[in-house]
């Protein structure tokens, strides 16, 4: 007879208790209880330990991580923590009771179902529903950018979906890119689309002789680069001299470099956009390209 906790796994994990002792028995699973080798999740359900507080929730309701929680599993960058797990459940369910959560209802795939996660681009273009444009922008930039979802693969989910924040959706499969290099890149890009700031590229290649770097934004026509700094600290004395010697090439190059940061982008957007528009009306260089 096979333990509790390999009964587990093959189940996927988590299993009612009927199901378990159907395949164990009643002493096999209250052993493997007193060892911690299999824990009760709630009253009836038995799982295997190390699951991660969202994904218990989701198995406590029976349903799927969704949503930013969804984001989270898979990796992809967040604004913020949320402070409870989003649940999806399927339509009609009336939900049992559980820890706290918010609860979705919609139709899942079996793959979904098995996972416990909805897909990629489902979780992408559900952030895109619920977040703020910017954010949401950066949450389908990370995963385009992760390689496993393709930039027409997610155009065509969001052509299928319906209902609430559609547009919003829409808007982000639109403007997305795997070219992005950060959350704030993604950011600041949002910004500069709703700005309607146009002519700025992600990742642009700046050549001068010898020379050659890579920009997080870059105005070709204008030569402005914009670089997202995060809070960071460099490493070295060596990091930090080529990143001065970085900046001073750019500059002897004819391009403007304007560092932009978190707060600036989250807490003054107005200065940001303000000082772009005004860099943009300076006189234009031809030493670099």
């Amino acid at each position: 007879m096979e333990s509790a906790g390999e009964a587990l796994l093959r189940l996927g994990g988590w299993a009612t208790a009927a199901d378990l002792i159907a395949v164990t028995s009643r002493k096999t699973v209250a052993r493997a209880l007193d060892r911690g080798e299999v824990a009760r999740l709630a009253r009836g359900v038995y799982v295997l330990p190390g699951y991660s507080a969202d994904m218990l929730t989701a198995l406590a309701y029976d349903g799927v991580l969704s949503h930013v929680s969804a984001a989270a599993a898979w990796n992809l960058p967040l604004l913020a923590t949320p402070p409870k797990p989003h649940i999806m459940l399927p339509p009609k369910r009336r939900p049992r009771p559980g820890p706290p959560a918010v609860l979705h209802w919609a139709p899942t795939s079996a793959d979904e179902r098995r996972a416990r996660t909805t897909s990629l681009p489902r979780t992408v273009l559900d952030c895109a529903r619920v977040l703020p444009y910017s954010e949401g922008l950066a949450v389908a930039d990370a995963a385009l950018a992760g390689g496993t979802l393709g930039a027409e693969e997610l155009l065509t989910a969001a052509t299928s979906l319906r209902g609430p924040g559609c547009p919003k959706a829409h808007r982000v499969a639109a403007s997305a890119t795997a070219l992005s290099g950060s959350f704030l890149e993604s950011m600041l890009r949002a910004l500069l689309i709703t700005e309607e700031i146009d002519g700025f590229e992600p990742q642009v290649l700046v050549t001068a002789g010898a020379f050659r770097a890579r920009v997080d934004l870059g105005h070709r026509h204008a030569q402005i680069a914009l670089e997202a700094d995060g809070f960071e600290f460099h490493g070295s004395r060596r990091d930090f001299a080529a990143d001065c010697r970085r900046y001073d090439e750019l500059v002897a190059a004819g391009w403007l470099v304007l560092r932009i940061t978190y707060e600036q982008v989250l807490g003054d957007p107005g200065w940001v956009v303000a000082t772009i528009r005004r860099a943009m009306t300076r006189p234009r260089s031809t030493t670099g390209r």
